[in-house]
Formats: structure tokens, C-alpha cells, sequence
């Protein structure tokens, strides 16, 4: 068996290459509102569908117990294939919103298959420094979700076929599952569970510490995927709002997006020397204040004060998503350890879906102020990570 430090950069990269599917279609929304006649609400629904199918995936996944039951690196690449062929399917000149709904909806039930089976097999592997090695596992997360954006600014800016788009993202998502069919075997510290419980899921609450970490990550999701969502629609709107601003929206979507990567990574150091708890909440902290700020920023007429701060945004937004990760697996029975990272992954993303579409709705009737909402998640997850039992 290879050591840990030869497996992670291949659980890391293909995580990239299979999570580019997550934003793939927002990558190319102007696109598909007119090639499929489209309402501006779309952007919305496609983004909630997919998140719809995540959510119904990780509840099939752990209320089932697959990643404890079944070797997670052969579930991780028949989700990846599945993935790739539904991301395909977008492409197909026939479609209508209701296809493209079902489609997004498939592509994040494979989603499911993915993105927490990868932190389950890092958690496999590493059973001290987890909070690092999540840090790249969940910033490869974050590179592959800008992804899509960086294809359409990659030789010859927006010029790119958007179909081409869609192509490469479910190319990418194959070679991802392959490499870790071929490449990872089950790790060291896996404990195999023999049959179905059906407690396992309600297990995964029975511990306080797990309750309070898990309610400070359910915060952190309330404003996550929504500002993820809605960086195109801040930039092109400041656009129009300020003539004068001249700027590339894909491109700074992507660094936007991508930059979280880097801070992922980092937090992940850092969390060795502050500790995990203190830098979640610090992070978590920081993102809720951005989230105020934001109108007093995007009013100002200059477009690199906004890129500025949404880049300092797109930092502090997801730097405490693998250490909450890091709390959740730290204090899980290791038996149920995936299906623990599973569900609370699950509640996490039906909570992005309220926030998406409350902000989605709010924001066609103001534009701005309606953003500064996001700041509920941040305040009600500090509430609880930080309240004494």
C-alpha cells in the first residue's frame, strides 16, 4: 500500500477534476438562458437542483451507510462516471428547463458519491494532521467549483464554445474517478461496517461536541454556496450599475471562487498552531462581517475595491469548511465516520437551499441590501459552536 503522503495528492486532484461539475452550468447560465430560453430566475433553480440532488444523495448514502459498508474508492469512481454522463446531458439541443432541472439534479445525486466519500477516504488515511489534509481536499473543492469559470476566460477569454465547456468538466470528472479507482486503495484507518443500522444516522448526534461543531458548519453553509452563486451576478451588475469599470467577469469569478482554495490550505496550518475550533470561529467570524459590509462596498464606484473585497470574501467564506469537516470526524465513532461526515453534509446543503432561493427571490427586488442577509448563517453558527453545553 502506498503511504498517506503519496495517496493525498491523488485523492486531492481528482476531487478537483469531479467537483468542476458542481458549477459547471452556472459557469455557462447567460449561454443556456438563450439557447434554452431561460428566465432570470433560472440561475436559482439550476443552482438549487443540484443541491436538491446532493442533498437526496447523502441521506440515500448515509442512511444506507455506503461509505462505511462498501469500499468508498470503487462508490467515489461510479459516481464519478455517473457524474460525467448527467453533466453531458446539458449539452443536448433538446433541452428545456425541466430537463436541465433533472440533469443538475443527477449531477449533484452523483455529487454525493464525491465530495464526502473523498474527505472519507482522507479520514482513512490520516488519522492525525486530518484538519490539513481536509484543507486540501475541500480547497481542491473550491478550485474545481471556479473551475468552469477559468474555462471560459482560457484562450480567448469568453470566446470559448460553451458547450466545449461542459465537455472538458465531465472529461475531467472521469479521469478523476478513475485515478482513484486505479491509484487508492482502502485506507489504513477504515473500519468496515458489516450490515445496515439504521441508528448510525441518529448515533451521529448523540455527542454534544458533535451537535455544537455541526451547527456552527450548518452557518457556514447558509452563506456559502450562496455568495458562490451570486459572485457572476455581483460583478456583471456593478458593471452595468458603473460604466466606467471595465473587467473580465469569468475571469474574476473564478479567482474570486478560487482564491478560497489557497485559504483552505492555509486555515489548515494554521488550525496546527491556534487550534481547529478557534480558527473555524475566527473565519466564520470574519465572513459574517463581510457579509454587512457588502452593500457599503458595492456602491462604491470602483470596481477594484469590489474585486478587492470579494476576493478577501472568497478567503475568509470557506477557510472553516474542512476544519468543521475536521470537528464533525474528530468526534464521530470511527465506525460511523462516513456516514457522520455524510449527513451533516446532507443538512448543510438543504440549509444552502433556502438561503439560495430567499436570496434569489429578495434579490429581484433589491439588489444589494438583500445580500447582507447572508449574515444569519455566520451569527446563528457562532451561537452554537461557541455556547457552553
Amino acid at each position: 500500500m502506498k503511504p498517506a503522503k503519496q495517496i493525498l495528492p491523488i485523492i486531492v486532484f481528482s476531487q478537483f477534476c469531479c467537483t468542476s461539475l458542481w458549477f459547471a452550468g452556472n459557469a455557462v447560465m447567460p449561454e443556456l438562458y438563450l439557447n434554452f430560453n431561460l428566465n432570470e430566475k433560472a440561475l436559482g433553480h439550476l443552482t438549487s437542483a443540484v443541491q436538491f440532488g446532493f442533498i437526496l444523495g447523502t441521506l440515500i448514502f448515509a442512511f444506507l451507510s455506503l461509505a462505511d459498508r462498501f469500499s468508498p474508492s470503487k462508490l467515489f469512481f461510479i459516481s464519478a462516471v455517473f457524474g460525467s454522463i448527467f453533466n453531458l446531458g446539458v449539452v443536448l439541443e433538446n433541452n428545456n428547463l425541466n430537463t436541465l432541472l433533472l440533469l443538475r439534479f443527477l449531477t449533484g445525486f452523483s455529487l454525493a458519491g464525491i465530495y464526502p466519500v473523498g474527505m472519507k477516504l482522507a479520514a482513512d488515511y490520516y488519522n492525525k494532521g486530518l484538519g490539513k489534509s481536509l484543507g486540501y481536499l475541500v480547497g481542491a473543492l473550491v478550485l474545481g467549483t471556479a473551475f468552469p469559470h477559468f474555462l471560459k476566460t482560457f484562450t480567448g477569454m469568453e470566446d470559448l464554445p460553451w458547450r466545449w465547456v461542459i465537455i472538458a468538466t465531465s472529461l475531467f470528472a472521469f479521469l478523476g474517478g478513475l485515478l482513484i479507482l486505479l491509484f487508492v486503495p482502502n485506507g489504513p484507518f477504515r473500519k468496515a461496517k458489516g450490515k445496515f443500522n439504521f441508528n448510525a444516522v441518529f448515533r451521529v448526534f448523540g455527542n454534544k461536541k458533535l451537535r455544537s461543531v455541526a451547527f456552527g458548519y450548518f452557518g457556514h453553509m447558509w452563506e456559502l454556496y450562496t455568495f458562490w452563486a451570486f459572485v457572476p451576478i455581483i460583478l456583471a451588475t456593478h458593471k452595468l450599475s458603473f460604466p466606467t469599470s471595465d473587467f473580465d467577469v469569468p475571469f474574476w469569478s473564478f479567482i474570486i471562487i478560487g482564491i478560497g482554495g489557497l485559504s483552505c490550505v492555509a486555515g489548515g496550518y494554521i488550525s496546527e498552531v491556534l487550534g481547529v475550533k478557534k480558527t473555524a470561529t475566527t473565519a466564520l467570524l470574519l465572513s459574517g462581517i463581510c457579509c454587512i459590509a457588502f452593500p457599503f462596498i458595492f456602491l462604491q464606484a470602483s470596481a477594484a475595491v469590489l474585486i478587492s473585497f470579494l476576493c478577501f470574501w472568497g478567503v475568509v467564506v470557506i477557510a472553516d469548511s474542512p476544519l468543521f469537516s475536521t470537528l464533525v470526524a474528530s468526534n464521530a465513532p470511527p465506525e460511523i465516520k462516513g456516514t457522520a461526515l455524510t449527513i451533516v453534509n446532507s443538512i448543510g446543503f438543504a440549509i444552502t437551499i433556502v438561503s439560495l432561493q430567499l436570496i434569489n427571490y429578495l434579490h429581484q427586488i433589491e439588489p444589494v441590501y438583500s445580500l447582507s442577509l447572508l449574515a444569519i448563517g455566520p451569527a446563528l453558527g457562532l451561537f452554537g459552536i461557541i455556547r457552553k453545553h
